[in-house]
């Protein structure tokens, strides 16, 4: 064999490499898909979890000094603060994330 023969075989092998790269790629939107669905779901526990938690201690605090249920409302009140206060910062998180990602692929260009 011929240096010109293995050089031309080693192309085609380097473009078979490449096309079986590109055709097992995965596709960039299911990825954001699952990845925003990621996000949807990390907010509402986050929510879940402030009102649950508020709740709990409400109810205890009424269970233990014998109360009517107002520290239950409000402790019910401030962990639905709590868990939306926690959601906007997740929000905010991924906004800069994305602004980031963009000011990156921008200057990436030529």
């Amino acid at each position: 064999m011929t240096d010109e023969d293995q050089q031309q075989r080693l192309e085609q092998l380097e473009a078979r490499i490449a096309a079986a790269k590109q055709a097992q790629a995965p596709t960039p939107r299911a990825d954001e898909h699952y990845s925003q669905a990621q996000h949807a779901w990390r907010m509402v526990i986050e929510l879940v979890a402030g009102l649950g938690i508020g709740f709990g201690i409400g109810y205890g605090l009424d269970w233990l000094l014998g109360t009517i249920p107002i520290f239950l409302v409000l402790f019910t009140m401030l962990g639905l603060a709590a868990g939306i206060k926690t959601m906007l910062r997740s929000a905010q998180e991924m906004q800069d994330k994305r602004v980031a990602e963009e000011a990156d692929m921008k200057d990436g260009e030529p």
